[in-house]
């Protein structure tokens, strides 16, 4: 079996992945919404379109079915498609130098590093402070990210097309510290407290990309690169919130009482 799978990509060409998008005119992302995401930095920027086929779990951006496939994927190469732009977060680490830009489709989060201690840091928006925090730690969203880690620490939903971006506080030891929706023109600075207990880590779409240590600033805004997903025609936001998220699914499956 393994052999007949390796003679079906026999004429394939075989690429890393950071050199793919250069070489393609679109990107398809199989798998869960982390892969999409993982792929989206790769695109962002080269005006390649990405389209997610669903094999995770929840499927809010890899909104195409597995059965639907091969259907799908023929109307969007033929045109019959929506493109939608989506905007990305750009973070930079102060006091560091050698490291890039990091980017972000959903959310860039500071978080802590160690189990069982809290973070101490400030927050500046255009360079105005906003409040000294103490938690888990931030998560700065876009209105892509704004149905992922975001909502589950109490953020808002966000339209794609709203041009803003949330601040969350993650766990936050006072409660009345509530997440702030920006707009997405806002630059936002981080800064761990220099007592803080050991370095935070950067987190870009899931996946811990740098570090933080006390008395240095991350640098969050959006990026100047944005991606584009592909949907079906019949894509619909709303129903999308309904399905992911069982709106009204209680009421739908309650039955009466039986004596």
């Amino acid at each position: 079996a393994e052999s007949d799978g390796n003679a079906a990509f026999a004429d394939a060409s075989r690429l890393p992945e950071r050199d793919l998008a250069a070489a393609v005119d679109v990107v398809v992302a199989v798998g869960g919404d982390g892969t999409l995401l993982h792929a989206a930095r790769h695109v962002a920027g080269r005006d390649v379109p990405l389209l997610g086929i669903n094999r995770g779990r929840l499927g809010f951006l890899t909104d195409i079915s597995p059965e639907h496939m091969l259907q799908t994927i023929d109307s969007i190469l033929a045109g019959d498609h929506i493109a939608e732009q989506r905007a990305m977060l750009a973070a930079k680490l102060g006091g560091q130098s050698g490291i890039e830009a990091l980017f972000a489709l959903n959310d860039i989060v500071l978080q802590k590093g160690e189990t069982g201690r809290m973070l101490d840091f400030t927050t500046v928006v255009d360079g105005v402070y906003v409040n000294t925090h103490r938690g888990d730690g931030l998560i700065v969203a876009t209105p892509t990210g704004s149905t992922a880690y975001a909502l589950s620490c109490g953020g808002p939903i966000i339209q794609p097309n709203v041009n803003a971006l949330v601040m969350v506080p993650i766990c936050p030891h006072t409660l009345s510290d509530r997440p702030i929706v920006l707009p997405s023109s806002s630059t936002v600075r981080v800064s761990l407290e220099r007592d803080a207990h050991g370095p935070a880590h950067v987190v870009c779409d899931g996946e811990a990309l740098a570090k933080v240590s006390a008395g240095q600033t991350l640098t969050i805004g959006l990026a100047t690169q944005t991606v584009t997903l592909l949907h079906p025609r019949e894509y619909n936001y709303y129903e999308l919130l309904r399905s992911k998220l069982n709106w009204g699914r209680a009421n739908r499956d309650r039955t009466s009482p039986r004596g």
